[in-house]
């Protein structure tokens, strides 16, 4: 093998490297946006984890990116690792798919077919057809199929480039020598594992043993050994994923490793304990392509089988590898808002979303316990109120920077209409909690001045506070179940409430005027009806925010205007809310 060979074989390497991320990239983005939502969403059980972890990883070609998804749940707190374990062992499954990809590239066709369908052909063809994709269209998704496309057809012409270099080894002594040592299932294991870890990639590693098996001087007893250590070595990837996470986190990222070992101590002791009695032929036959695919697919598939039943026995492994952190004394809330989710934007909106309505729950729970604080103060109550505010604060900045590091990034319309709504919806919510602080100041004011409301006065603001507080129940309740229809109905309630503030501020200048209510109750009461109707305004916004979104809707104040105006639903939602929280 001389040094053009070697070159070309480097190149082929390289080429075979470039289109496999290239492909694997415009396959998740393409494809990994729904499908990363859908692996969060519905790996419940171990038999639907098992299944989505196979099939992502089989479309984004990729167990390392899966498990990598996988650890960022756990870490965030939307996965229990209990449920990890299943999908990792569904993506060691199901990254054997992309040796049966990489066979493509060694199909040819026969008679006077054969040079129609021969891998160059076929290769030239798709390439033309991605670069047309990747030029020529201005849709998104069209030029991601066009990455697809050039990256499979790169990976191709690199597969052809190293089975031409590696053509002649089939002669070379030092070649068959190394082929030899490698019968040793402890060192072909080792090399394996320690080859991989180094490519970063077990597609890449069982790809560049595709090609080297053309040579048709390598069998199964060599090929064998080598995939196992793929399989062993495909883990370190997953291991850097560990680093900063939390214990779960790490306990994740160690159910990859972990299983592997395991996984091929099992088929390895099985396999080699039964070849030891009963000699298997098939060991010294010799492999190409395609066979090598069919090893390495049924390797993995007896590594989870085997593996699957002892899916508790690896959870109680990794929780005793990894020892729970000492808890940190830290006031505030606990808001994980995992930045590995940065680069799949659908999973950082999800959690996000997620935080949003922790948020917003917040808020409402700071403006019940306020309207209760004026007629029942108690410093307790006040110290809840200002804490809730805090920690409103806290989401709002931690929200708003960690949304902000989204906005440069690739995204869908629809994305990107989120991320807008988020951003607007942190300031509301905020606001709300700031306004909700206010009514509790207004309440320890009553308190300390010892200022009594009059009996129409507090009957008044026990009929506001309650349609307060429900349509802050409505606008929470729209943003959490994403409902354009419940967040529709907020706006004639927000009008109820603001006829209600002008129809008590007016009874309550009569009452200055009759000498009922004194100016010193008058400013505290105003600050009052003030707060309420600036809450109720910023439910209004949420609502809006939503509806724009689901239905597209762009001008908000004409919006509103319409719907005032020749909405009968409005009017009929108006009626109804203004009958019952109609003022003696």
């Amino acid at each position: 093998m001389g040094i053009s060979e070697v070159i070309s074989l480097l190149g082929g390497v390289a080429l075979f490297l470039f289109g496999m991320t290239l492909m694997g990239d415009g396959l998740k983005k393409v494809a990994g946006n729904k499908l990363e939502l859908i692996l969060y969403r519905l790996s419940g059980t171990f038999f639907k984890g098992l299944l989505l972890g196979t099939v992502v990883t089989a479309v984004i070609q990729s167990s390392c990116a899966t498990s990598v998804m996988v650890v960022g749940f756990v870490n965030a707190g939307m996965m229990k690792v209990k449920r990890s374990v299943s999908v990792i062992l569904g993506a060691i499954l199901g990254t054997s798919i992309t040796g049966w990809v990489i066979c493509l590239s060694y199909i040819e066709g026969g008679g006077s077919l054969k040079t129609l369908f021969s891998t160059a052909t076929l290769s030239a063809l798709i390439a033309v057809a991605g670069i047309i994709l990747r030029m020529f269209t201005k849709k998104q998704t069209n030029r991601h199929i066009g990455d697809i496309l050039l990256g499979f057809a790169v990976l191709m012409f690199g597969m052809s480039a190293m089975s031409g270099a590696v053509a002649g080894l089939r002669d070379a002594p030092w070649f068959l020598n190394l082929l030899s040592g490698l019968s040793n299932p402890l060192l072909g294991i080792l090399v394996g594992a320690v080859f991989t870890a180094m490519l970063q990639s077990a597609s890449a590693a069982v790809g560049i043993v595709q090609a080297l098996s053309v040579t048709g001087a390598m069998g199964v007893k060599q090929v064998l050994p080598l995939l196992m250590g793929i399989a062993i070595g495909a883990a370190a990837p997953v291991l850097l994923a560990a680093i900063g996470a939390r214990a779960d986190g790490k306990r994740a990222a160690l159910v990859y490793p972990v299983a592997g070992a395991l996984g091929v101590a099992a088929t390895g002791t099985v396999f080699y304990t039964l070849n030891a009695f009963l000699r298997f032929p098939f060991l010294e036959a010799t492999v190409n392509p395609f066979s090598v695919a069919a090893v390495n697919t049924f390797l993995r598939l007896a590594m989870v089988l085997l593996l699957a039943p002892l899916s508790g026995v690896l959870l109680k492994l990794v929780t005793k590898l990894v020892k729970d952190s000492p808890a940190a004394e830290k006031s505030g809330p606990t808001l994980r808002l995992e930045e590995r989710f940065l680069t799949h934007p659908s999973l950082a909106i999800e959690q996000c979303r997620t935080a949003i309505s922790a948020m917003a729950a917040l808020s409402k729970k700071s403006v019940s316990k306020a309207t209760r604080l004026l007629t029942d103060f108690t410093q307790e109550g006040f110290d809840a109120v200002k804490t809730m505010e805090d920690d409103v604060d806290i989401y709002e900045d931690r929200l708003g920077a960690y949304l902000m590091g989204l906005t440069g990034r690739e995204m869908t319309e629809q994305q990107n209409a989120a991320v807008a709504e988020y951003l607007h919806s942190l300031t509301d919510y905020e606001r709300i909690s700031d306004h909700a602080l206010n009514l509790a100041e207004n309440a320890k004011e009553i308190k300390e001045k010892n200022i009594m409301l009059s009996p129409a006065a507090g009957n008044e603001l026990t009929v506001l506070s309650a349609a307060v507080n429900e349509i802050l129940h409505l606008s929470v309740r729209a943003f959490d179940t994403d409902d354009a229809s419940i967040a529709a109905g907020v706006e004639p309630l927000e009008e109820v409430i603001d006829d209600l503030c002008d129809e008590i501020k007016r009874r309550h200048v009569e009452r200055l005027r009759t000498g009922e209510c004194e100016y010193a109750r008058g400013y505290v009461y105003n600050d009052i009806l003030t707060n309420f109707e600036r809450i109720a305004d910023h439910c209004s916004n949420l609502a809006i925010a939503v509806v724009e979104r689901k239905e597209h809707v762009y001008d908000a104040h004409g919006y509103v205007n319409r719907l005032k105006a020749d909405d009968r639903g409005f009017q009929e939602a108006y009626a109804s809310y203004a009958e019952r929280y109609a003022l003696n």
